[in-house]
């Protein structure tokens, strides 16, 4: 099954790759914009994204072609997303080489974010003659639907970090990760794959729930990965806790540890993160080890993946079998084996 899994996702990551460049601009300025707009997107990424999307049109009925448009829409606005985040965060990694800031500078790496922004719109548009205005026009709502929710979710752990906000419940790291990770990462890749693959008859609520669990379930497991990744992981280690986030493990550790250690941590986060040294990052995740949180973390991401697949029995049960079918079954087995 990982087997399959990772041969679509190389497929349909082409496949949208491919179909990507032809959107990238050309022209003047080069070194100060379109270079800068086209590094992220030609740096070797998963493309889970794109793929559910092809996949899940196909799984309905679709071609491929009929789908790759918005796969390459939603691939592009991801990017964007992610220099920005990248900014935000102060990261120094990304996709194994240095963030767009790192390399250019904080002012064009905004302005190249804000050209993927907009540049995500073209395919969309270019949607319109291929299923006409009404479709075309409920994929485009789709989207920004998305982006608010990502948008909101990011506010969220940011303003968190900002304030230095530390007496959490999973209930709300999960609010968090459904806006800021699942919406763009499970859920609206599902449901535009389904909107194309069905010509909208499809009911589109169900997919919440399922791209809600397997997406969380995805973002517990990178949590975990941040902490003792490998060459392919691509990102900071222990960039995380560098950067505060609250993620369900630092979350878990400060619920059960004792009033000294609280005092100790909400100290070490009102530092700014250049002066957030090893031995800091060595005492939390000491925390993390003494009151099993990664455990907890781990336990909960399969709990998540299990009621993900709960919901994909419902939505894709009565479609027939299909390549496309066993990939989305299987991406709950992937998630913690990539």
């Amino acid at each position: 099954m990982t087997s399959l899994v990772a041969d679509t996702l190389e497929e349909y990551g082409a496949l949208t790759r491919e179909a990507l460049v032809s959107y990238l601009p050309n022209g003047y300025p080069t070194r100060y914009l379109y270079d800068l707009l086209a590094d992220y997107p030609q740096r070797a990424g998963k493309m889970m994204r794109p793929s559910i999307c092809i996949a899940t049109a196909r799984a309905f009925g679709a071609n491929p072609t009929d789908a790759v448009r918005s796969a390459v829409a939603i691939e592009l606005l991801h990017n964007a997303m992610l220099v920005h985040d990248d900014v935000q965060d102060g990261s120094a990694l990304r996709r194994g080489g240095p963030t767009l800031h790192m390399l250019h500078g904080v002012p064009l790496a905004i302005n190249a974010g804000d050209a993927l922004f907009l540049l995500s719109l073209r395919p969309l548009l270019d949607n319109m003659g291929l299923f006409g205005g009404v479709l075309g026009l409920r994929i485009l709502r789709e989207m920004e639907t998305m982006a608010w929710h990502s948008l909101e979710g990011q506010a969220i752990e940011l303003g968190w970090i900002q304030e230095n906000v530390l007496e959490l419940g999973d209930a709300d790291y999960l609010n968090m990760v459904l806006k800021k990770t699942c919406w763009l990462a499970t859920i609206h890749p599902a449901r535009i794959g389904a909107l194309i693959g069905s010509r909208g008859a499809v009911d589109l609520e169900p997919f919440i729930r399922f791209g809600f669990f397997l997406g969380a379930a995805f973002q517990m497991q990178d949590d975990l990965l941040n902490l003792a990744p490998d060459l392919r992981y691509g990102k900071e280690m222990n960039g995380d806790l560098l950067e505060g986030k609250r993620s369900l493990l630092l979350i878990h550790a400060y619920r059960h540890c004792s009033p000294v250690e609280r005092a100790r941590l909400t100290r070490l986060f009102l530092r700014p993160r250049d002066k957030r040294k090893r031995q800091d990052v060595d005492w939390a995740l000491s925390l993390m080890a003494a009151y099993g949180s990664a455990e907890y973390v781990r336990q909960f991401a399969h709990a998540l993946a299990g009621a993900a697949l709960h919901e994909f029995a419902s939505i894709f049960g009565d479609l027939p079998p299909s390549r496309d079918k066993a990939f989305i079954h299987g991406l709950a087995t992937w998630i913690f084996l990539r």
